[in-house]
Order: structure tokens, then C-alpha cells, then sequence
């Protein structure tokens, strides 16, 4: 699940997006250990897409919650 665009986003309810957002960080924490262990990971931009789509969907979180 490493890419969640922003037109996924603004189409999920508040529901989903606590539990997307619970998925991508632990895909974060597992993507973390792979490198702490010294791991090529398969994807070398995984960590980086998950960091950002984590980012994005924080932002539409705080957008909507000052609403």
C-alpha cells in the first residue's frame, strides 16, 4: 500500500482514513527495521512514497478536523 494519492484521499470518509493511516505506519515501522538490518528493501522508494503518502493523509486530516 506504499502510495495513497490525494484523489484516494478526498474520496474516504474519516473511518478509512484512521485506518489507512494505521496500515501505512506499520508498513513505515516494518520498512524502518529492513533498513536498520542492513536489508536491501525490493523497492527503494517504497520508504520514501510511504512517508509522503502518511504526510498527505495527516494534512487532509487536519484540513478537514479545522473545518
Amino acid at each position: 500500500m506504499s502510495y495513497v494519492s490525494s484523489k484516494e484521499i478526498d474520496e474516504m470518509n474519516q473511518e478509512q482514513m484512521d485506518i489507512t493511516l494505521v496500515e501505512l505506519r506499520d508498513e513505515m515501522m516494518q520498512l524502518r527495521a529492513q533498513q536498520a538490518l542492513g536489508g536491501s528493501s525490493s523497492n527503494s522508494g517504497a520508504y520514501k512514497q510511504t512517508r509522503r503518502s502518511i504526510a498527505r493523509l495527516l494534512t487532509k486530516m487536519k484540513q478537514e478536523k479545522e473545518e
